[in-house]
């Protein structure tokens, strides 16, 4: 039976380097997906058992190409109704810094919206789900719909890994099962995603493993680097 000794393991994409030592000269060995060894096949079933569910956990959804379409000014009711919605969502004080007399809309290939306030894209609806954007989230911060992750979590939420219930710090009373909330870093405070509760408030608390936010806008995607 083969001894192997990890050697590195990258998580985007999902993929194993390892190394048999008990060949020589030693085997190195990338894997990706279900790893097996060619000199002992019957590590094959010991390597899937331990590798095989890690690297399927590990895939992560990626965000097809944003291609902007259309742009242009909406008319005050519907900043006003924009206004309204987000007022539901994160409160009146907070929603206040995302109005502006001039609201102009880009749409774009896919289902997403901006709404540009000062020319910045400091609003988003994706999927139907209306929220700020990092970058609003970033010029603007507000207390209510926030998640807050530990330095662990960072390095894999800021590569759009969804949000697992060990890496949680703190969790506000707001958050709704379903409607989109901020998630930020503990050491600066500072907005590193959007995502999308998988339960409310309590459920998550009551939570001690599992995926508990999805993960739909991160610094570095296409929303983040899209140019206006």
């Amino acid at each position: 039976m083969c001894v192997w000794r990890i050697l590195k393991y990258s998580v985007r994409p999902a993929a194993l380097l390892l190394r048999c030592i008990d060949h020589s000269p030693a085997q190195t060995l990338r894997y990706q997906a279900i790893p097996s060894c060619p000199a002992h096949t019957r590590c094959h079933s010991i390597l899937k058992m331990l590798f095989h569910d890690l690297g399927q956990k590990s895939k992560l959804p990626e965000m097809s190409k944003i291609v902007l379409k259309k742009r242009h000014s909406i008319r005050k009711s519907q900043g006003q109704e924009i206004f309204n919605r987000l007022t539901g969502l994160i409160g009146a004080d907070a929603a206040a810094h995302f109005r502006d007399e001039r609201m102009e809309i880009v749409e774009t290939n896919g289902d997403l919206v901006f709404y540009l306030i000062n020319r910045k894209p400091l609003l988003m609806q994706y999927g139907g789900v209306l929220f700020p954007t990092l970058k609003g989230l970033l010029e603007f911060p507000f207390q209510s719909r926030r998640v807050v992750v530990d330095a662990g979590a960072v390095p894999y939420v800021v590569n759009g890994a969804d949000v697992m219930r060990p890496g949680i710090v703190s969790i506000a009373d707001d958050v709704a099962e379903g409607e989109p909330v901020q998630i930020v870093e503990e050491r600066h405070g500072k907005a590193i995603a959007v995502g999308i509760a998988r339960y409310d408030a309590a459920g998550m608390r009551e939570k001690e493993q599992g995926k508990v936010i999805k993960n739909i806008h991160y610094v570095g995607d296409d929303i983040w680097n899209a140019e206006f």
